[in-house]
């Protein structure tokens, strides 16, 4: 008897609630914490809240579909003067780079740019853009990687389109998998023609040093430079495709790695992006080898740091402050028709690669 008659009151509050747009006194309420600390959450300030109090939060946040309040002109076009740029890491100078260039335009039009961190993981990237919905920006600019196999796609392209039903501009940097504007950058070409350009040089014996396989970029680059190397009739053996973190931590650990196995007879090593072919050098230097003449290594990329390196960084050049330009000018493009501009990518050969002698 007490759990049938619990029954309808409970019915009778999902009705109420429905009339009206969760609080968030409701969200904390729901999750049994203080307003206080259900704010914060929301608002991203995590690292003063337990972690299980976060984690109730949002769960209460999403069974109540609550997002931050907006008025009938919450993200009304050009009421605001801000672009909200999203950025994968800070440890990665190709989001510097980007950003460079999205600061740059933002403020020739006249707006300012907030910036946060997503730290490359789809849960944070989605808080990050319901908290953004409240705080009502011109744009909202995401760049870095798609990570396949997150439970995260559908809610996040819901709250992206809510956002720009509401007004606002949505542009991605990244490949074109999601139904927005996205500058899309031909990470599976400009490996693919690495492997051509390597292979060019004499080499024939590869090592990888890639990222999980759910992380795109990792996965196009990956991709391309195998596909290349096959189209030479060049195979890489498993044993020397190393997976590790998208860092330059990551890179040290799978440079470390393979010598720790044995290089055997492997003339270079591919990073699929700079910093962890720069980690790649550092383990080699370690273990006393001298990149670029025991070993040859090659990045993706091409950012500040692989022309200060010694040897200069091999590289594939993608024009990253140009892609931070053309994604505001994709923002502020007054319909509402999604684009997609593709940007090339070419290599850049330098001494960390040393042509081989026949």
């Amino acid at each position: 008897m007490a759990d049938g008659s619990a029954a309808p009151s409970r019915r009778h509050g999902d009705a109420a609630s429905a009339k009206r747009q969760a609080t968030l006194h409701d969200v904390a309420r729901t999750a049994g914490v203080s307003q206080a600390t259900a704010s914060r959450v929301l608002n991203g300030s995590t690292r003063i809240v337990r972690r299980e109090n976060v984690a109730r939060v949002l769960a209460a946040a999403a069974e109540l579909d609550y997002t931050p309040h907006l008025s009938a002109q919450a993200i009304a076009r050009g009421t605001t003067n801000t672009v909200a740029l999203v950025v994968g890491g800070v440890d990665d100078p190709y989001f510097s780079s980007v950003a460079g260039g999205v600061i740059e335009a933002a403020e020739a039009a006249g707006l300012v740019v907030s910036m946060a961190v997503a730290d490359r993981s789809a849960e944070r990237e989605l808080q990050i853009v319901r908290t953004l919905r409240g705080m009502r920006p011109r744009a909202i600019i995401l760049t870095g990687s798609r990570i396949d196999g997150t439970d995260t796609r559908a809610a996040l392209v819901e709250e992206l389109d809510a956002y720009r039903r509401a007004g606002g501009s949505v542009v991605l940097v990244s490949g074109h998998d999601l139904p927005f504007s996205t500058v899309s950058i031909d990470n599976y070409g400009g490996a693919r023609q690495l492997a051509r350009e390597l292979v060019g040089l004499g080499y024939r014996r590869f090592a990888v040093v890639r990222a999980h396989v759910a992380l795109r970029t990792s996965r196009d680059r990956c991709e391309g430079l195998m596909d290349g190397l096959r189209e030479l009739n060049i195979g890489v053996e498993e044993r020397f495709v190393v997976e590790a973190e998208f860092s330059r931590r990551g890179g040290h650990e799978a440079g470390r790695r393979l010598t720790q196995q044995g290089l055997g007879d492997t003339e270079l090593v591919v990073a699929v992006n700079d910093v962890m072919a720069i980690g790649v050098m550092t383990a080699f230097r370690d273990a006393g080898l001298v990149p670029g003449r025991d070993i040859a290594v090659a990045g993706f990329g091409d950012i500040g740091p692989a022309v200060d390196v010694v040897p200069a960084l091999t590289s594939v050049t993608v024009p990253l402050r140009q892609v931070g330009l053309c994604a505001v000018e994709l923002a502020l493009t007054d319909d509402d028709v999604s684009r997609v501009v593709p940007v090339s990518a070419n290599v850049v050969l330098r001494d960390s690669t040393p042509r081989r002698r026949p």
